[in-house]
C-alpha cells in the first residue's frame, strides 16, 4: 500500500506594510504564526542608519529631517531594545517613540504567538495621539492582510489575564463588522509617556482597521500599569484563539451568511 499523501502546509500568514501620513511614518512586518521575519526594508523615511561603536544610530544627512523634531532617533533593528525579543519561535522588535506603547505591543505579540516588527516616526513634539492611532491602524491593516480569506478559522476568541491585583477580559470576533467597546477605569492621565485615553482610542482604531468586533474590560485592579498590561495580555490570548486554524474546516467560511 502506498503511504498517504501528507496534507500541504498551510500558507504563511504574513504582511509587511508602510503607512505614511503628514504626522507619522510607520513600517510593520507581522506573522500571525510566529517564526522568522526579515528586517524592515529601508525607505526614504527610514534610511539605513550608520552605527556608532556603542550600537546607537547616528542620523545621516538623509535622516536628520525625519528624526527631529518628529521623534527621537530610531536604533538599528539589529540592536536589542526594551521591546525586542528573539526566541526559537518568535522575533519581536518594536520602536514607536512611546515607551509604554512599545511595552504593550511587545506583550500583545508575545502572548498572541506573533512575530512582529514595528518602527514609527511620529509627531511626538505635539503629543502621542497620532503615533498611537496610526500605529494601531497600521497594525490592524497588517492583521487583516495576514489573515487573508478568513476561512478555516476558529473566528471567536476570548481570554482572561491577571497581573497581580488586576484582571482583564477580552472577547474577539473576526467578523468583518468593526466594533469596539472598552472599559479600563484608569485613575491617572498617563502611564509613563502614554496618555491613558489613547488606550481605548488606539484599540478602537485597531479593531476598525482589522475588521473585528472587540470587547475589552478591566474587571479589577488598583495599579494603572497592571490594569493596562492585563488588558493587552487578555487581548493577545483572544487573538491567538480566534486566529487558530481549525482542522477539517479548510476553505470554509465560519458564518451562516456564507461570507465574512
Amino acid at each position: 500500500m502506498s503511504s498517504p499523501v501528507p496534507a500541504p502546509a498551510p500558507p504563511p500568514r504574513t504582511a509587511t506594510l508602510t503607512r505614511t501620513t503628514k504626522e507619522t511614518s510607520i513600517q510593520i512586518a507581522l506573522s500571525l504564526d510566529g517564526g522568522p521575519l526579515d528586517l524592515l526594508p529601508p525607505t526614504p523615511h527610514f534610511p539605513s542608519p550608520e552605527e556608532c561603536n556603542d550600537g546607537t544610530a547616528t542620523p545621516t544627512s538623509s535622516t536628520t529631517s525625519t528624526s527631529s523634531p518628529r521623534s527621537p532617533p530610531i536604533p538599528p533593528q539589529t540592536v536589542e531594545t526594551h521591546a525586542s525579543q528573539t526566541t526559537a519561535s518568535q522575533q519581536i522588535w518594536i520602536w514607536t517613540g512611546v515607551g509604554f506603547l512599545d511595552h504593550m505591543l511587545h506583550a500583545w505579540a508575545k502572548h498572541a504567538g506573533w512575530s512582529l516588527r514595528v518602527r514609527c516616526r511620529g509627531d511626538l513634539y505635539i503629543d502621542d495621539h497620532h503615533t498611537i492611532e496610526d500605529t494601531l491602524l497600521a497594525l490592524g491593516t497588517a492583521f487583516t492582510t495576514s489573515l487573508g480569506s478568513r476561512t478555516g478559522l476558529a473566528r471567536f476568541g476570548y481570554a482572561y489575564a491577571p497581573l497581580d491585583e488586576a484582571l482583564s477580559r477580552a472577547v474577539l470576533d473576526i467578523s468583518s463588522r468593526p466594533f469596539f467597546v472598552g472599559e479600563f477605569g484608569f485613575q491617572s492621565e498617563r502611564i509613563g509617556n502614554l496618555s491613558t485615553q489613547m488606550v481605548g482610542h488606539g484599540l478602537g482604531s485597531w479593531a476598525q482597521a482589522a475588521g473585528v468586533t472587540l470587547h475589552v474590560d478591566v474587571l479589577k485592579g488598583v495599579n494603572d500599569h497592571h490594569r493596562c498590561e492585563s488588558a493587552f495580555k487578555a487581548l493577545a490570548g483572544a487573538c491567538r484563539m480566534a486566529c487558530a486554524r481549525v482542522g477539517g474546516r479548510e476553505g470554509e467560511v465560519v458564518s451562516t451568511k456564507g461570507v465574512l
